[in-house]
């Protein structure tokens, strides 16, 4: 996933995300989008319940894009 945030919010965004079980590695990056975040699910309803419910609804982040590889 492919995550912009507001300015100078990376960091925080960054431990937020490390804290969500599903999420394997997450990097900040500079550019276009300011955080890569690799997560794994089993199902394609536990994939749409952790981007809803658990990645969207963080405070600051601006917009999402996800890369699905199955």
């Amino acid at each position: 996933m492919l995550i912009s945030c507001e300015i100078g919010e990376e960091h925080s965004l960054y431990s937020q995300l490390k804290e969500i079980p599903e999420i394997k590695d997450c990097i900040i990056t500079y550019g276009s989008y300011d955080l890569v975040v690799k997560f794994e699910t089993s199902t394609a309803e536990e994939l749409n319940t952790i981007i809803s419910s658990k990645i969207r609804k963080l405070n600051k982040i601006r917009s999402t894009i996800t890369l699905r590889v199955t």
